[in-house]
């Protein structure tokens, strides 16, 4: 199950998720981000990483559009958040460069 938590001030937006970014849950994070976008206005968005147990192909995809959307940074605490943040923002180099 993935638990999304999301905390606005006048700076930054963040959604915290814990647990698996996979399957069904994808769906989950979309509809929370759906929803959260439009008041993201100038304001910073910040994606906490640092509690995902995983991510499937979908789930990589759905972060990396909402990377491209926003430039997001993303908080990671350990190797795998930190390689999965890598994959999601390399995917903007990649892209860019083609």
């Amino acid at each position: 199950m993935l638990r999304i938590s999301t905390e606005q001030n006048v700076v930054s937006l963040a959604i915290a998720l814990e647990g698996p970014i996979a399957g069904p849950w994808v769906a989950a994070l979309s509809q929370t981000w759906g929803e959260s976008a439009p008041s993201l206005g100038t304001r910073e968005l910040l994606i906490d990483l640092r509690n995902t147990t995983d991510a499937d192909a979908m789930g990589i995809g759905l972060l990396r559009e909402i990377y491209y959307q926003t430039a997001a940074r993303f908080l990671t605490g350990n190797p795998w958040t930190k390689y999965l943040a890598e994959e999601i923002t390399r995917g903007r180099a990649i892209q860019a460069a083609s």
